[in-house]
């Protein structure tokens, strides 16, 4: 049933805040939305959110307001999405929405991304970061151009789980047959664009059925509920089993009397682990020297893995800077380059000018460099490349060439999305103009 609209709020019909994090042992999962133009996605979060009662009471007050005044019997749940004025007035999701939740078991962070191809970029800012792609089908349409769409974003981004959820379920009269000619079908296109593991479910995100809830109206359905499969999702990623990489964001120089000679290379570990006595190599000059210390603020350490922020002392005085990535020397070393090959999703409102230089930062690093080529551009309709022989418009995909003002440490993006990753940068406004995943591999 839907939510109606209370004629008061009170505690037992209003959604208590979600609880915090459960500290060090805390599991997080990032996950966006996608999926079609009224596929159901905001109204799938609102309800995910309501139901696992982590709405917040003034939250709760100004949707009933809103909806009210829509003229709404119900609470519409999309509201708590789509927070932008042109969004409410034309009931569509235009920028990414960032919520955060959490149960006993996960605590979550969303990207509500918008359905509509103009917004392309908007989605793939939303999945840059995520681990699961939550990809919405309408059980009515079946998978349409958009699913196919984002399905292959989802690949091309490296995500590497998806979360099939047939919705509106309710108006094909709950059907298995309808459900699983479309999980048939849904499979078929995420292994041809890269998705390695897949989930499906039906639900009703507008009733209710199989959101947190198992649904009385799906009986065949024996799987979890959306919920449910989010908590106990194991996800991989190549960088929890990488080698060690991590950027060095800046240099610890107290120069006081207790720490005179203190040289601490500061950063956040992106992949693998490291220890005290460890080889290390210093990136692009490829300095090498061994782990001295290893300090978590002032507590040290024996040793450190992905995801801590450290300061790594060396045995060694190397000319290291911010920017310089530090490798394991006994492991896969990361490539060094002037010249990248990377997809870029172009991100600026202005389209893109041939010969202009820009600021490319990939991880700690910055660099000049400019666009030697674009090879070709992703056509969304057939997802195939194509020449062009216009330069790259707002939300396109491209093949391309950058050349760089001197070598840069990284590793191809589908290995490391921290190191694989950069964004370019207008020198003159400062404003990012595109965001790219590096393919480069060792020669």
């Amino acid at each position: 049933m839907t939510t109606p609209i209370p004629s008061e709020a009170t505690p037992s019909r209003t959604p208590s805040p979600a609880s915090g994090p459960t500290g060090a042992t805390a599991d997080l999962l990032r996950f966006t939305t996608a999926g079609s133009v009224d596929d159901g996605k905001s109204t799938l979060i609102g309800r995910l959110l309501y139901d696992a009662k982590s709405v917040l009471i003034d939250q709760w007050e100004a949707m009933e307001r809103t909806s009210l005044r829509k003229g709404l019997s119900h609470v519409d749940l999309s509201l708590l999405t789509d927070g932008l004025k042109d969004e409410r007035e034309q009931g569509i999701t235009i920028d990414v929405a960032y919520r955060y939740f959490s149960t006993p078991k996960r605590t979550f962070i969303i990207a509500d991304t918008p359905g509509h191809v103009q917004y392309t970029r908007n989605m793939v800012t939303g999945a840059s970061t995520a681990d699961v792609a939550l990809v919405l089908v309408d059980a009515r349409n079946g998978v349409v151009e958009q699913t196919r769409r984002h399905l292959f974003l989802a690949g091309l981004l490296g995500l590497p789980t998806a979360v099939l959820c047939i919705n509106k379920m309710d108006l094909v009269e709950w059907s298995e047959s309808v459900y699983t000619t479309i999980c048939a079908d849904a499979e078929r296109v995420a292994r041809e664009a890269g998705v390695r593991s897949v989930h499906f479910l039906p639900l009703s995100a507008l009733l209710g059925d199989n959101v947190v809830d198992a649904s009385t109206h799906m009986p065949w359905y024996t799987g979890a509920p959306l919920l449910s499969t989010l908590e106990s999702l194991e996800v991989p990623r190549p960088e929890n089993d990488g080698p060690f990489r991590m950027a060095v964001q800046t240099v610890l120089r107290p120069h006081t009397t207790e720490h005179h000679d203190f040289r601490g290379y500061a950063g956040r570990i992106a992949s693998g682990s490291v220890s005290v006595g460890d080889p290390i190599t210093a990136y692009p000059g490829g300095l090498t020297s061994r782990v001295s210390a290893l300090w978590l603020g002032n507590q040290p350490l024996t040793s450190a893995q992905r995801g801590q922020s450290v300061s790594i002392e060396l045995e060694d005085d190397l000319d290291v800077a911010r920017g310089s990535l530090l490798a394991h020397t006994n492991a896969p070393q990361p490539v060094v380059a002037q010249n990248l090959e990377a997809t870029l999703c172009w991100l600026d409102r202005s389209p893109q000018v041939p010969g202009a230089k820009y600021a490319v930062r990939c991880a700690t690093a910055e660099v000049r460099g400019l666009i030697d080529s674009v090879d070709g551009i992703l056509d969304l309709h057939t997802l195939a490349y194509a020449p062009s022989a216009t330069p790259l418009r707002p939300n396109d995909l491209g093949r391309i060439r950058l050349r760089l003002a001197k070598p840069l440490a990284f590793d191809p993006y589908v290995h490391n999305r921290v190191t694989g990753a950069f964004i370019l940068v207008d020198e003159a406004s400062g404003a990012t103009v595109a965001a790219g995943m590096i393919s480069n591999q060792n020669s």
